[in-house]
């Protein structure tokens, strides 16, 4: 299966199903984040994935451990391949988020996000957190692999030093935000990387949003990247 999910963000439904029905489900998988899952909700997930895509259903949820068990318990009931919570949660809300998938028994893969990949070091401590950027990224997937998720989300610019700690379980997952091929705008992610690049240092799974999505041919765009990955 690729290595690339593709980002919808768009602020329609039909603006996103047009782009949808020009890709190949067997080149990639679909991300459905906050602004599409909340306007269009539970059927628009349902319409993608009977088109034949794996979606990630990136929510990011934060909240008390029975709230966030309680949510990623439906998201794994829609069947989704992998949806995602927030590291800073902690422990206990992981451990119940994890639990709570496992016991719908879907397949569903459960991953937690570590620090957004438009944060800069600059901006850590406007939130009350005076560790550098990698640091607190390995601390935050070190707990995540210890509540027992399959991985993390985190910019391709750190999965070389987290590998190198020998801290994480050897399936431990990498997906990585802030991809952008050298021809390709940059945008509003600080810490991003190239997609061969990002997969030479062990990124497993590269998302992609507007170097696909705004192209003239989305197709081609994700080709064109599949090429470069080879």
């Amino acid at each position: 299966m690729s290595k690339v999910i593709i980002a919808l963000d768009f602020p329609t439904e039909s603006a996103a199903l047009a782009l949808v029905d020009q890709l190949d489900p067997s080149m990639c998988r679909l991300k459905v984040g906050l602004e599409m899952y909340t306007a269009f909700g539970r059927p628009f997930v349902k319409n993608l994935m009977d088109k034949g895509f794996e979606i990630f259903l990136d929510l990011k949820f934060h909240d008390i451990p029975n709230t966030v068990a309680a949510a990623c318990r439906q998201a794994a009931d829609i069947g989704v391949w992998m949806t995602n919570v927030h590291a800073l949660g902690g422990l206990k809300m992981m451990q119940a988020a994890q639990k709570a998938v496992e016991e719908v028994g879907s397949g569903t893969q459960l991953i937690a996000v570590t620090i957004l990949t438009s944060h800069q070091q600059s901006d850590l401590p406007l939130i009350g957190v005076n560790d550098s950027v990698n640091d607190q990224v390995a601390r935050l997937a070190c707990l995540t692999a210890e509540a027992g998720l399959e991985g993390i989300v985190c910019s391709a610019q750190e999965v070389e030093m987290l590998k190198g700690l020998n801290k994480l379980p050897e399936d431990f997952v990498f997906v990585t935000p802030g991809i952008r091929p050298e021809w390709a705008a940059t945008g509003d992610q600080q810490r991003i990387m190239t997609p061969s690049k990002a997969l030479s240092v062990g990124s497993t799974h590269l998302v992609i949003g507007r170097p696909i999505t705004a192209a003239e041919d989305p197709m081609a765009a994700l080709k064109r990247i599949q090429e470069e990955i080879k």
